[in-house]
């Protein structure tokens, strides 16, 4: 949207404005500037909090007014910006932008008072604006409290402008130099157009656009066809909306797909390809003979029961569902045949027992039934995608979801040693070559890609030295791991295992990797099919929220840290972002054990509200007492 004051703003893909609203206009003279910057068919609505009888002994609002009558422009009076809604009529709203510029209580009113208007403000836009509009709000140097801010004030000292937006569901997606050459005759001034105006020098123009709600972010319930049967699950609490995405599907234009197929075609010039249909994301809880226990594809799983179900999905009333028709051949898992009917009790226990399933946790599950399989094809790179699912702790790489490429080598036992580095050669090429699309041309900031052979001397773990992913970047992160091994037949097969949520990340310069699972449509119309490019936000600096807590253990029942880190994910919608432990207390008298963590909220692409964060907080104490079987402190 072409936006006042915004010379220098980089350009971008945004609907053309159709109806402006601007609020707070003391002596109109932005709307009389702004009239002749925009074009003609923009429809523009100004306001201001005073009545005409106010305003009449000022001989430049009094000009400023007739310029905008004699252009048929829309004057409101005494409209107060916290009650938009109330003051304009319903055919009157649905408005492309609205503007308030240097917002203030007036005379010495403190940053309290200010953050109360601001919340106001934000909370009555969202009565009034379109569904892809922008809200502007231009600030004084160091009010917004914001990184774009030069200096940059203390938190508890600024107007907390992203925090305050979130409270009527906006984020802030652009900032930039509020530029009144770019409308020439504006004056700002001082509240109930006092004489004294505002300093400008420093000042931003903040842009804010709406987020996806928190609500729609809920467990969905699915059915899933095994042999001849369906059945139905509701997805674990901690992966609400990362179940069936698709992302990796011949229609999807996602990242993620881009880099896999990027990958696949870079490996495809020196090897013979074979890609295999991934099958459903179930497993049971039997591992794979053909790798060793120490490779680690073993991991804390996420476990799901299986319900019968033969009705048809438009039946289930008040929930969301979605078929997930498919094989489970790949998995090893075959359901025993349904138990006898002659006891209600023995029958129930039976279809229990039979439909405990687990999400895999790593696609190495299938990697024997590939090698049996009669169209095995030695020397031909062999190649699964699909996503995995596990339970871990709250860090900023590691994803309880993401999505895993499996390239499977049967080697000749002669040649084994050449043919291996071959393979590790070409791989490192080719993800060299995907990890330097990105980087600035003259740029400091480097990435490369290592393999560091694990101490049993014949595995290898995937290693990336980046600097490219902001403070919480690691110079060696883990992108996947190669595996060697030997059957008893005397047959050798390569296993190179690699997350593509991360390379995606790295290839596209995104730092969070929560984004790519978003529901959000802006984040797609970020990326053009096939092609590489550095990912740009449209959620810029969400605050953030720290909530500590303390409980005592039981003795009887133990701790689990995972598990605590699991309730937390879950109970967030995924917005703690770090879980710090604090400390240990032992109680002189009682010897019982206190535990004392630190949680740091922060949502990447939703409007997260100080409110909200402290009701995740609220539920997040009654959960871990009601599963952890914690007392509270």
């Amino acid at each position: 949207m072409c936006a006042p004051g915004s010379a220098g703003r980089e350009p971008e893909e945004t609907m053309v404005p159709r109806r402006l609203l601007l609020v707070g206009e003391g002596n109109f003279s932005f709307t009389a500037s702004l009239i002749n910057t925009l074009d003609p068919g923009v429809s523009i609505t100004a306001t201001c909090l005073q009545h005409p009888a106010d305003l009449v002994e000022d001989p430049v609002t009094q000009e400023n007014l007739q310029r905008l009558r004699e252009r048929g422009i829309e004057v409101c009076f005494g409209v107060d910006c916290t009650q938009l809604a109330h003051a304009l009529q319903a055919h009157d709203r649905d408005f492309d932008g609205i503007y308030f510029n240097f917002p203030h209580c007036g005379r010495k009113a403190g940053v309290a008072k200010n953050r109360e208007l601001l919340a106001k403000f934000f909370q009555s836009c969202a009565d009034v604006l379109a569904k892809e509009g922008e809200v502007h709000v231009a600030l004084c140097r160091g009010q917004g409290g914001t990184p774009a801010d030069k200096p940059q004030r203390e938190w508890h000292n600024s107007w907390q402008v992203v925090a305050m937006a979130a409270l009527g569901g906006f984020i802030l997606s652009d900032v930039y130099p509020f530029n009144c050459e770019a409308v020439p005759g504006y004056k700002c001034t001082g509240y109930r157009s006092q004489a004294k105006s505002f300093h400008v020098e420093g000042a931003l123009n903040h842009v804010f656009t709406q987020s996806l709600p928190f609500e729609g972010s809920q467990p969905r319930t699915f059915r899933v066809r095994l042999e001849d049967q369906w059945f139905s699950f509701t997805e674990p609490e901690a992966l609400a909306g990362k179940l069936n995405r698709r992302f990796l599907e011949a229609s999807s234009c996602h990242p993620i797909k881009t880099v896999n197929e990027k990958l696949i075609a870079e490996l495809g010039k020196n090897f013979p390809l074979k890609r295999l249909k991934c099958s459903l994301p179930l497993s049971s809880q039997g591992g794979t003979s053909v790798l060793p226990p120490e490779t680690g594809h073993l991991l804390p799983a996420f476990w799901i029961s299986l319900h019968e179900d033969n009705s048809d999905s438009e039946s289930l009333t008040g929930e969301i569902t979605q078929d997930m028709e498919g094989v489970l051949s790949f998995s090893g898992h075959a359901l025993p045949k349904s138990p006898g009917r002659d006891g209600c009790r023995a029958a129930h226990e039976g279809v229990r027992e039979q439909a405990k399933l687990c999400l895999r946790s790593s696609l190495l599950v299938h990697a024997e039934a590939v090698i049996h399989s009669p169209d095995f094809l030695p020397g031909s790179l062999h190649i699964l995608s699909g996503p995995v699912f596990r339970k871990c702790h709250i860090l900023p790489f590691t994803m309880p979801a993401f999505h895993e490429t499996l390239f499977i080598l049967g080697l000749n036992t002669n040649g084994k040693d050449s043919c291996l580095m071959s393979l590790l050669g070409h791989l490192k090429e080719s993800l060299d070559n995907l990890l330097t699309q990105t980087l600035l041309e003259g740029s400091n900031l480097s990435t490369s890609v290592e393999f560091v052979l694990q101490p049993n001397g014949k595995d290898y773990i995937i290693h990336v030295q980046s600097f490219n992913l902001g403070p919480d970047g690691t110079e060696n992160l883990i992108i996947g791991t190669i595996v060697t091994s030997t059957t008893v037949t005397h047959q050798c097969f390569v296993f190179v295992s690699i997350n593509l949520d991360l390379l995606a990340m790295l290839v596209y310069d995104i730092s969070d990797w929560r984004i790519l699972w978003t529901f959000d449509n802006r984040f797609l119309k970020r990326f053009a099919p096939g092609k590489i490019e550095r990912f740009k936000s449209y959620s810029l600096y969400p605050p953030r929220y720290v909530h500590d807590i303390s409980f005592w253990l039981d003795e009887k029942k133990g701790f689990d840290e995972l598990e605590f880190h699991t309730v937390a994910r879950a109970v967030s919608q995924d917005t703690i972002i770090s879980i710090q432990f604090l400390g240990r207390f032992q109680h002189p008298d009682t010897e019982q054990v206190s535990l004392c963590y630190r949680l740091t909220y922060q949502a990447c692409d939703k409007a997260l509200s100080p409110q909200l964060a402290a009701a995740m907080q609220s539920r997040f104490r009654n959960e871990i007492q009601r599963q952890l079987h914690v007392s509270l402190r």
